[in-house]
Parts: structure tokens; sequence; C-alpha cells
């Protein structure tokens, strides 16, 4: 069993789940929750089971923190959808491991009846295909909002269109590590130690 739950990533002085946002959860809830890897200019990742993050909770981040932020809804660690916020409501959404995504949105028919049957159609194959074209030809648009988004956060420095479009064409085993990915692409440097360890 994968992952299934929330990466959330913004800014902060003090620790992210001292967030007024997250002031409603009990301390049980809160024990759940895993810190994840900080990078360089207080942002800083929470990880939280499914169930416990709510996507108005977005906005009130942004607001509390005064900056961008974004989050990744991972299911099964196979796929996730990414979303991003700025300031000004400035909001972008992009798929990670999109053949994942595609099978997953491939549009059904009406008159299904049994699902598992239609999975081993032509005609799903062909609808998976179909919504595969579908959000590849969104990914221009996803790339340039992310990069816009980072811009709007202030890294130091600017994200190359061209490499976050080939990695929201990629596929990795753990969608968690193509955000982390993303991450990096955009601007948000990991911390020297962690590159040392990664052999980088």
């Amino acid at each position: 069993m994968g992952f299934s739950g929330h990466l959330v990533f913004a800014r902060s002085d003090r620790p992210l789940l001292e967030a007024p946002v997250f002031g409603n959860l009990d301390e049980e809830l809160k024990a759940t929750v895993h810190t994840g890897e900080s990078r360089p200019g207080g942002w800083q990742m929470l990880q939280f089971d499914a169930g416990t993050w709510d996507d108005s909770d977005l906005p009130s981040l942004v607001e509390w923190s005064g900056a961008p932020a974004c989050v990744a809804e991972v299911s099964d660690s196979s796929l996730a959808l990414v979303t991003g916020l700025d300031s000004v409501g400035g909001r972008w959404q992009a798929w990670l491991n999109l053949d994942i995504a595609a099978r997953l949105l491939a549009e059904e028919p009406e008159d299904l009846e049994d699902q598992l049957l239609w999975l081993d159609t032509p005609e799903f194959h062909d609808a998976v295909r179909h919504k595969r074209a579908e959000l590849d030809a969104e990914i221009p648009t996803d790339a340039e909002s992310a990069v816009a988004w980072a811009a709007a956060a202030g890294t130091s420095v600017t994200p190359q269109p061209a490499k976050i479009e080939e990695l929201l064409r990629s596929h990795e085993t753990f969608a968690e590590d193509l955000f982390s990915r993303l991450l990096d692409e955009l601007g948000f440097p990991r911390p020297r130690s962690a590159d040392a360890r990664d052999g980088g």
C-alpha cells in the first residue's frame, strides 16, 4: 500500500503545523502529521493522511503565511494532483504520473455495467489515449503557471518551463518523489546535506 493523503508545501518562520488553519486538528490527528524535508528560506513540508486536509485550507494557509503555497493530493503513491496558489489568488494545477491519471480520468460509457470488464476493452484504451492527449495538451499552460507561481514565491533561480514540461510528462514509481523533483525544478533547492546524500 502506498501513501494516500496530502503533501503541503509552504513558508513560515515557525513550525508550519502552528498555522491557525491547523488549529482545529485534535492532538491525536496532529500526532499523525509527518514533517517532511525543509528547504532553505523557511520552506517546509507537512504530510497529512487522507481526510485530514481540506482544499479550502490552502487559501487560509497562503493568507496566514503571506507567501505562495502548494499541495499535492497523492493517491496510493501512484499519482498526484498538485495545486498551487499565490498571495493574489493566482492558481495552477498539474497532474503527476500522467499515464495513471489518464486511466483514472478516462470517460466511462453512460451505460457501463461492469467496470472490470470495461478495463479490458479496446474502447477503454481509446478513452485513455484520448484523455492522455487532453492532459498532455494542458501541460505547457500548467508549466507556465507553475513557473509564475515560483516567481511569486521569490525563488532565486528562474525555472525553465521546458524542464517543468518534461517532468510533468515523466513517470516515477512514487508520485511523492516526482513532487520533490518538481519543487527542485521550480527553484526550491534541497539543503546541501541532502544533495550530498544523494551524491549530488
